[in-house]
């Protein structure tokens, strides 16, 4: 089979293919004409089909009454007497597919070459594209040459033993089965191109390799090799889709209806039929399911797993927003092997979609909310698991029973984090019906669902009542339209994926422009976190104008992290114009836009520019990375004066005092105006007001207090943590950090709170004095947890490793062992020490002294 090169070809777009492999007229499909036309390989046309349940016969061709007819011309077609003829036809037409199969192979296989040595050189000093471009120029790539090279040793020994007993059909449903990767292909086909593109422009090595693929030829060639670029090759599986009925066609024509491939066959050919019919004509198609009551197109916008208060109990599910209206569904228990489902639990069309109002919000369920404390031991047990499963992996160097356990242990644990860990709420009401509660982690997630919903509900949209047929058919569809295949849970993870970064990422937004009128702004940052996302800090409001300048640097703590969010709000301060929705955020959400957070990027010790944009807007900002373990490191004291990096006891000793000035005066401030401040305490304040009030506390400038009245007040929060964390040794003492972390671990009662006493006795007078001063403030801070969100175990999360962590000389000697995880061991001890005195009755400095003698001294 002679091999022509498609160079020099006039490109067509792809949907002009399409249209060019049919000859459609009054009587259908012209048989005929298709089995003269050849592909520009030389071989016969690919025919993919569906067998996907996302068409309905409302799809089919309609009679003058409306009712769908058959799309099939070819019953009979196959006169008797030449039977034996047609299956001969048969095999030369299954042989010439074959034949096509095996270039389409090599040509995807020519694609998957540089994969690997890409993804190699992504994780060094000098990638040549990162991995994040790398997944989306050969997305589904690999997935598409496993479906063909399978479907292609299957077929090929049935064309070897051929007789008129062999069966095909079973072979072409199978393939049909798995459409959904070439749908998802298809729907980041025109990202990877312009990926490729782009990425060919700005790096000259990826040029060379994209304009030289080397293709191999068919066994029997006499040309080995051929070369091709990566745009031609990555229209291949365009090309293959759009001319997807051809070969069913012409094998039904030529086999007998009684043979057992006929039915199998016909069905096929009507499946990719109405698939190829109901693409639209758009370079970027969206995923197709049934029609709307317009007669237009169904497309999948988005989907996604989102936790639904339903009946006062959370329940993950998998939500489907399609031109018309919202799916609700939840995963089907299926047997092992068996084929998976979805259950529609409701579905509201979108023009009867609003958005609950604070005023309708009375009638919302109560939300069941687990305790602070037992979402963080889940966080540990988490932890605990992921290096179980890292020792496991070094001891056995692949899969064992003990994985297996340890795997489905860390499932269970991620998916109950996921389950319970969001907060925001997101309303939703039928106007003719119910109302839905949705939570949510992040106001980036509710924003992107919103703002998808309300650009469709611009459109002159239908209200719409499904039948229980065409429901099934739909909710059947959700299967193989989906684009989140998985809860975002470890366990669903490839083994060879980045972890993510722990310690701490210095951020500073810088400003931003776009804006059309004059406003209000500021900007949110969240981090993700075991899955889900948190907002980590915001920027003061840069007020009435265009072209913020904000210049600040916040310092954000990562557990694990892989993606920056950056959202931008307009501050509203007229309560006239309030937006009520959800009861939660009444901010104006102006642009947001995210960022991967690349290890080789950010690990550097220079600031690492940006530009994230959204909606029109452009925000500028600045990045690096510091590791747990360096950002929490203690040094000796070097210096006598100022407070910062000083000893304790030195510092109360120059003072005349039993607590620190600086305690004093940030906790009173915080006391003052920030008591009610939500994530007070966990929300960044702005690096360069920590770094200005930090020198004027070790300068005892005399207009200190004036300046802490008119500082934020996460940056004075920010302060006194940092004066913490800058003491040459702990405020809990290196000498018995051991003790404390044996004492926490006690299980009697009696035996941990006598041990617990002591070792606060055994503090250095201005040690414990200022302790115990803390420990009030972060009691009263927690009792308006209602209001600034901070409960008694947030709190220790935050001053726990800060009070507690041994300085560099402790650590070393074996006290503690230093993990990259935030979460190991020791810091999880650490809070629990801090959390033990948070939830003691109040401690007298006076008493706890007098009770001397009624307490064991060994330690």
């Amino acid at each position: 089979m002679e091999h022509l090169s498609t160079r020099g070809l006039p490109r067509l777009s792809w949907i002009d293919t399409l249209y060019s492999n049919f000859n459609y007229n009054t009587d259908g499909y012209d048989g005929d004409a298709a089995e003269d036309r050849k592909s520009q390989d030389g071989s016969e046309t690919m025919p993919f089909i569906d067998e996907s349940p996302t068409m309905s016969p409302q799809l089919c061709a309609r009679g003058p009454d409306g009712e769908p007819v058959s799309p099939m011309p070819h019953e009979g077609l196959l006169p008797g007497g030449d039977i034996e003829k047609g299956l001969e036809m048969k095999k030369l037409v299954l042989s010439g597919f074959l034949a096509s199969e095996e270039i389409y192979i090599n040509q995807l296989d020519a694609l998957r070459v540089p994969m690997k040595p890409l993804k190699a050189t992504a994780t060094t000093s000098q990638p040549v594209l990162t991995i994040q471009q790398i997944e989306t120029i050969f997305y589904k790539i690999q997935d598409i040459f496993e479906i063909h090279k399978e479907f292609y040793d299957d077929l090929f020994p049935h064309i070897q033993q051929w007789d008129d007993k062999v069966t095909v059909g079973h072979l072409f449903q199978k393939l049909a089965s798995q459409l959904g990767v070439y749908k998802a292909f298809i729907d980041n086909y025109k990202v990877a191109v312009e990926t490729a593109e782009k990425c060919s422009q700005a790096n000259s090595q990826f040029q060379k390799i994209s304009e030289d693929l080397k293709v191999k030829g068919p066994k029997d060639s006499k040309d080995h090799t051929s070369s091709v670029t990566m745009e031609a090759l990555l229209y291949k599986p365009i090309d293959r889709v759009t001319r997807s009925t051809l070969v069913l066609h012409d094998l039904l024509k030529h086999t007998p209806k009684d043979h057992p491939d006929f039915p199998l066959l016909q069905d096929a050919l009507r499946i990719s039929q109405t698939f190829l019919s109901s693409i639209n004509e758009e370079i970027d198609p969206r995923r197709t399911a049934v029609t709307t009551p317009k007669g237009e197109a169904r497309q999948l916008v988005k989907d996604g797993f989102l936790v639904e208060v339903s009946e006062g109990s959370r329940k993950l599910r998998h939500v489907f927003l399609f031109t018309d209206l919202l799916l609700c569904a939840k995963m089907k228990k299926t047997a092992v092997g068996k084929h998976q489902q979805y259950d529609c639990k409701w579905y509201i069309p979108l023009a009867d979609l609003t958005f609950q109002t604070l005023d309708d919000s009375d009638s919302c369920p109560h939300v069941q909310t687990m305790p602070e404390h037992e979402i963080e031991e889940m966080k540990t047990k988490i932890s605990a698991i992921k290096s179980e499963i890292q020792k496991e992996k070094k001891a056995v160097k692949g899969q064992s029973r003990a994985l297996d356990r340890l795997r489905k242990k860390m499932n269970e644990q991620e998916s109950c984090l996921l389950l319970h860990s969001p907060t925001i709420p997101f309303r939703i009401h039928n106007k003719h019906g119910k109302s839905y509660l949705f939570l949510l982690s992040s106001d980036y997630e509710r924003s992107e669902w919103r703002e998808a919903i309300q650009k469709l509900q611009k459109k002159d949209l239908q209200a719409c009542v499904l039948s229980s047929v065409e429901l099934q058919v739909l909710t059947g569809s959700c299967f193989k339209l989906r684009t989140v295949h998985n809860i975002p849970v470890t366990s669903n993870k490839d083994d060879e994926e980045i972890p993510g970064l722990y310690g701490f990422l210095h951020v500073i937004v810088r400003s931003a422009k776009g804006f059309k009128e004059s406003a209000n702004l500021y900007c949110t940052l969240e981090v993700d976190s075991f899955g889900y996302f948190v907002s980590k800090a915001k920027t003061r409001v840069f007020r009435d104008t265009t072209e913020p300048q904000w210049n600040e640097e916040f310092e954000i703590e990562l557990e694990g992290s892989q993606c920056l969010r950056i959202l931008c709000y307009e501050k509203c301060y007229d309560k006239s114009k309030l937006n009520k929705d959800d009861n939660e955020i009444v901010d104006k959400i102006m642009g947001k836009g995210q960022v991967q957070l690349d290890p080789q990027t950010v690990q550097s010790k220079n600031w690492h520019m940006d530009v994230i944009e959204m909606n029109g807007i452009k925000v500028e900002f600045s990045m690096k990375f510091t590791s747990r373990d360096l950002s929490l490191k203690r040094t000796p004291s070097k210096k006598q004066s100022g407070v910062f990096g000083v000893k304790i006891s030195v510092v109360t000793k120059r003072e005349r005092s039993k607590v620190p000035y600086i305690v004093r005066q940030c906790i009173e401030e915080v006391e003052k105006r920030g008591i009610d401040e939500v994530g007070i305490y966990r929300i960044s304040g702005v690096a360069t007001d920590i770094q200005a009030l930090k020198a004027a506390f070790d300068a005892n400038t005399k207009d200190i207090l004036v300046m802490l009245s008119d500082m934020d007040i996460n940056a004075i929060a920010g302060t006194l943590k940092l004066y913490f964390r800058e003491l040459p040794e702990p405020l809990l003492t290196d000498r018995l950090y051991p003790a404390f972390m044996e004492g926490i671990a006690l299980s009697d009662p009696a035996a941990k709170e006598n041990c617990m006493m002591h070792l606060l006795r055994s503090l250095p007078d201005p040690n414990l004095i200022t302790f115990l001063s803390l420990l009030e403030h972060l009691k009263r801070v927690a009792e308006k947890e209602p209001i600034n969100k901070m409960s008694l175990h947030n709190l220790a999360t935050v001053f726990g490793p800060t009070l507690l962590r041994p300085s560099e000389s402790e650590s070393s000697k074996g006290h503690v062992t230093l993990a990259s995880d935030i979460w190991s061991h020791d810091v999880m001890a650490q809070v629990q020490v801090l959390l033990y005195y948070l939830q003691h009755p109040p401690i007298s400095f006076t008493e706890l002294k007098r009770n001397t003698l009624y307490f064991s001294t060994d330690v």
